[in-house]
């Protein structure tokens, strides 16, 4: 079941975290073009969202000079219902 979405977020939010979760295998750590290349979205709505998803720390840069990312553990929570949508409204 998918988790609900906090107010800020869009599905694009949800499709980022749900790629990097890569459910059923291994976490991945992935650039804004690969997310994007395994996407429907544009690598700049990869980029922009991102961003806004590393604001409210549901990911993490796991190497930031090569703009590398990947899930914290925040984001793992959230995507396992451990934490509300509500709580993520003021997070920023």
């Amino acid at each position: 079941m998918r988790v609900p979405l906090a107010g800020w977020m869009t599905p694009t939010d949800r499709a980022i975290l749900e790629r990097l979760q890569n459910e059923g295998n291994d976490e991945l750590v992935l650039t804004p073009a690969l997310i994007a290349e395994n996407s429907d979205y544009a690598r700049t709505t990869i980029r922009q969202h991102l961003r806004t998803l590393l604001s409210h720390e549901l990911v993490e840069y796991h190497d930031e000079e090569r703009a590398i990312y990947r899930l914290s553990e925040r984001g793992r929570a959230y995507l396992a219902g451990e934490i509300d949508a509500t709580e993520l409204e003021n997070s920023e």
